[in-house]
């Protein structure tokens, strides 16, 4: 994947001419068939090579020993229970990663599917917590085509290449077909939340087909963008001088991924029946229209003992380009024995007259109504508000995508476009900033419906369980409405189809999944009770504001449920486009700043024990096992010693107070506020408002160690401080803002006296080797400070000295600026190698010191800085991260940790462009320290109902310590 020409060449375009015919995209200028201007492009024969994995070096592997050890153990202890370590960098999935990634499907919350930008479904995420990442291969588009009265012939997959496993071409399963596509005529454009592919001429040299992927992610709808289904319109223009018979054929295998579909006990039959508990079901349709004709195939199986083989329906398409009416009145297929595998197809077939044009519609849903955790309860997810718990779900859903996808795409269309056609912004910027929204489908995503958790144990069942330990009944598909149903089980199920009689419609396909909780799952150390009662689900203000609660993993491989210091850098994104959720996760996490969780945990980093979660402190977490009610999964450190976490949640808090003027909101939290300040008193041991770090990896970075002040902490804390005093006085608690505000000024005087070196903050106050280390995320407070419209922490000329510096050493030295910017440099211009995260660049970290750039006016810098991440990460030159954007890579290319949240935070460099066109000026903390912030501040502002063009009503604060200049 990674040319030799990476670090030599740098391209500013990608239009669609260059991947596709002129005349061929003339062709498809209709109804939204044509590739975007803007998007990612890939051909589709592009190699997918396997991604490199970091590997630490001897020195850091002695340094982690007793680490790797207690971890070790600690892996196979949650095994002995059921359950899954939320860190295990010890198991490795058998498929191997590749640059192979395209746009996910569904909305946000009720499970995900990816699709391969070569057209592979893969990465399924239906269960929490779990990703298979092994593509289910039966799962696929084909086309069949006969011109000439049957005399010319073309069928294949529309995937192209043959597949690893697929067998031999004689077998009967799906080796057996036609796996004809080369790929070299064919592309894929990716702008998200839709993709686009283009068969230019593949196979029928006089067929041009456009397959159009759109899902529902829709900013501020938050009905929506909570819906498990996408749809693919099949676009065909015949440029041949005789008219072509054309059927796609769409066949999808009973499976959740991995393999669920080898249990056994899968029936198919022409009906439903009702069963107690609502299953994980699945669906497929197609529409059927006056030019469309639709028909399925109820049951083939993979191999040769099937009554109907996959090699059958092959047939069976080519000879007749559909299958047989008949089919609807079957009765039930025998069950499946372990191994066997049942599949369905849903055919539409259409003629395409000579130059004529033919639209085909398909969808595909899922339904997992129910969320069980390992050791807590069940929930319902978000979508059910709308479309209730039983398997008819996911057939509304699939009618529902088929009448709806218009009015999605225009609103898609309406959110992006004021963004593409933005001229000042670089084509790569455009793309990007669109397709890392991905995390938040694709990032193990969980969306629940308010309310009580459930009573009952009936669910699909968190992750974070051992498979060998879990019984999975009733996994189903099932195709409805002049279709098929079909359900099938991991351990025993039945797969029904249904036949609608009457005319037009769709035809769709449905299965389902029962998870039943594990005997040993949810063992564990409960002769601890809570010191006090587990965090509530924040209350709307009205039924508007209800929008249930939220989760989202770190990263899939990191399996913990918003994890705060992360989502420090992410949340920009769901501030900017669904700020309802980011208002639920601010306020669950300030609930749980008040409460204590006693129960002993063991640290695996110093094996020493503490309480699970201290009163006063910001939880790491809210939990893998049982979010909300156990926090803090992270076992590594101590994360109630952290330095961040508190001042983090200060800014958070107030940035998302400021950018809509919720005073309910800030009154809300205001305690938790006031917690979280006086909490960090501890940590300023000398008594000069300044906080210490105390010797070992003490905040998100947390492998580097930090010696007394720090750049990164004390930058956050300084922040904090002024966001607190500021946020006082406008709640009116004007002694608090007294006592935020002579912190504040004694804190700055000795931050800048312990750490300014002349040209930038040293790393931190202590005399280690990296002391004087350039650090990228060393001006983290001055962002969110800038972010928030607040005063500058520093005079203007240190902060472009700063960046500067980052941009000059961290980024340009580092493969002339091509990879982002490394975590630490020292000042003689050689990476720093301290620890594993001092030599990373860090995708996230190097998006947030670009937009700290945008802040400071340095917008030619913060576009260079953020290109790296682009050329590395995403563009046909790089490492091929696309779609599974990793927590960081090495100077080499080898990555860590792939499908992460912090790269969202590109979203901050959208706010910072955004901040400097409809920010005013913001509440002046003159008092605190007008010796030291310009009274010229661009940063600084008061405006409409906060800091963003989000806000409703016009607002300012004046008093004694604060000066508004509105």
């Amino acid at each position: 994947m990674v040319g030799g020409n990476l670090f030599h060449y740098r391209k500013n375009s990608w239009p669609p001419q260059e991947y596709v015919n002129r005349a061929t995209l003339q062709l498809f200028d209709i109804d939204g068939a044509a590739p975007p201007e803007h998007a990612l492009r890939r051909k589709l024969n592009s190699h997918a090579s396997i991604l490199k994995e970091f590997s630490i070096t001897f020195r850091e592997a002695i340094q982690m020993i007793r680490l790797g050890i207690r971890l070790w153990h600690y892996v196979r202890e949650e095994a002995s229970h059921g359950r899954k370590a939320p860190i295990d960098p010890f198991t490795r999935e058998h498929c191997k990663p590749s640059a192979s990634q395209g746009v996910p499907l569904g909305g946000m919350g009720s499970g995900s599917i990816s699709r391969g930008f070569r057209g592979e479904f893969r990465q399924f995420q239906i269960l929490p917590g779990t990703c298979e990442t092994s593509p289910v291969m039966a799962n696929q588009f084909s086309i069949f085509i006969s011109r000439d009265g049957g005399k010319k012939k073309y069928s294949s997959v529309l995937s192209p290449g043959r597949h690893e496993g697929l067998g031999k071409p004689s077998d009967q399963g799906i080796s057996s077909w036609g796996w004809n596509l080369n790929g070299q005529h064919s592309t894929y454009h990716a702008l998200f939340p839709r993709a686009w592919t283009v068969y230019d001429g593949e196979p029928d040299p006089e067929l041009k087909i456009s397959c159009r992927q759109i899902s529902p992610f829709i900013p501020h709808n938050y009905r929506e963008s909570s819906l498990p289904t996408s749809v693919f319109v099949y676009t065909l223009v015949n440029t041949g001088k005789e008219r072509a018979k054309v059927s796609l054929c769409f066949t999808w295998a009973n499976s959740i991924g991995g393999t669920s579909h080898l249990t056994g006990n899968h029936v198919n039959e022409p009906f439903m029946t009702a069963k107690d508990n609502p299953p994980v079901t699945s669906a497929i349709a197609a529409c059927e229209t006056q030019n469309v004709s639709v028909s399925v195939l109820p049951c083939f199986g993979l191999n040769e003992e099937s009554c109907v083989t996959a090699k059958d329906m092959w047939g069976k398409m080519v000879q007749d380009g559909h299958f047989d009416q008949e089919n609807l009145s079957k009765g039930p297929s025998m069950p499946s024995s372990p191994g066997e595998t049942h599949c369905a197809a849903v055919s539409a077939s259409t003629w395409v007259e000579p130059h004529g044009k033919c639209t085909i519609a398909f969808a595909v849903s899922w339904s997992s109504p129910k969320v069980k955790f390992c050791k807590g309860k069940s929930y319902h997810r978000r979508y059910t508000k709308y479309y209730g718990t039983s398997r008819n779900a996911a057939k509304d859903l699939v009618h529902d995508s088929l009448t709806k996808y218009m009015l999605w795409e225009e609103e898609i269309e309406k959110w992006q476009n004021p963004i593409l056609k933005d001229n000042k912004l670089p084509e790569w910027y455009k793309f990007t900033l669109f397709n890392e929204l991905y995390f938040l489908v694709a990032g193990g995503t969980v969306w629940i419906d308010s309310g009580l958790p459930m009573e009952d144990s009936v669910g699909s069942n968190s992750v974070i369980t051992n498979d060998k330990k879990i019984k999975r009944k009733h996994v189903a598909i099932v195709q409805k409405s002049a279709g098929l149903v079909k359900e099938t089980a991991v351990e025993d199920s039945d797969t029904f189809v249904h036949v609608d009689p009457r005319g037009g419609g769709d035809t769709a396909l449905r299965g389902s999944s029962d998870e039943e909780e594990s005997t040993s799952c949810g063992s564990g150390d409960l002769e601890n009770s809570l010191a006090t009662s587990p965090i509530k689900s924040p209350k709307p203000i009205n039924d508007d504001d209800d929008v249930g609660r939220f989760l989202y993993l770190e990263g899939v491989e990191y399996i913990m449920w918003c994890t705060y210091d992360v989502h420090f850098y992410a949340s920009f994104a769901l501030l900017e486009l669904f700020p309802k959720i980011e208002f639920s996760i601010q306020s669950e996490f300030a609930n749980a700043v008040l409460f204590e969780d006693r129960r002993k945990v063991k640290f695996l980093a110093e094996g020493n024990q503490g309480i699970r979660k201290v009163k006063g402190a910001v939880p790491h977490d809210l939990g893998t096992h049982d979010p909300w009610h156990e926090m803090n999964a992270y076992n590594i450190h101590d994360t109630s010693r952290w330095k961040d976490l508190n001042p983090k949640f200060v800014l958070q808090v107030y940035r998302d107070f400021a950018a809509t003027g919720n005073l309910s909101f800030g009154a809300d939290v205001w305690p938790a506020v006031c917690a979280a300040i006086d909490y960090m008193d501890q940590f300023d041991r000398d008594n000069d408002g300044m906080i210490e770090n105390d010797g070992f990896p003490d905040q998100t970075y947390d492998a580097w160690t930090v010696h007394g002040i720090s750049a990164y902490c004390g930058s956050l804390w300084l922040a904090a401080l002024q966001a607190a005093a500021t946020m006082a006085v406008q709640l009116g608690d004007h002694a608090f803002a007294e006592k935020c505000k002579n912190k504040f000024v004694k804190a700055k005087a000795v931050f800048e006296e312990k750490l300014w070196n002349g040209s930038y903050f040293n790393y931190d106050s202590g005399s280690s080797s990296n002391s004087k280390s350039i650090q990228a995320d060393q001006l983290a407070g001055q962002w969110y400070t800038a972010a928030s419209g607040l005063p500058n922490l520093f005079d203007d000329c240190k902060i472009r000295s700063t960046l500067q510096k980052i941009h000059d050493f961290n980024v340009m030295k580092v493969k002339g600026g091509r990879i982002g910017a490394v975590n630490g440099m020292h000042p003689n211009g050689k990476v720093d190698e301290t620890c594993m995260q001092s030599r990373e660049v860090w995708t996230g970290v190097t998006y947030a010191a670009a937009a700290t750039m945008i802040h400071a006016g340095m917008t030619e810098q913060a576009f260079t800085t953020a290109k790296g991440i682009f050329l590395a990460g995403w563009s046909d030159e790089g490492y091929g991260y696309a779609f599974q954007t990793p927590e960081g890579w090495t100077t080499d290319g080898h990555f860590r940790s792939l499908v992460y949240m912090r790269p969202l935070a590109i979203w901050a460099m959208q706010w910072a462009l955004s901040s400097s066109k409809t920010v005013r000026k913001a509440p002046m903390v003159v008092a605190m320290d007008r010796s030291h912030v310009p009274s010229d501040t661009a940063n600084s502002s008061c405006n409409e109902g906060g800091m963003k063009k989000i806000a409703k009503k016009p607002w300012c604060f004046g008093n004694a310590i604060f000066h508004c200049s509105c």
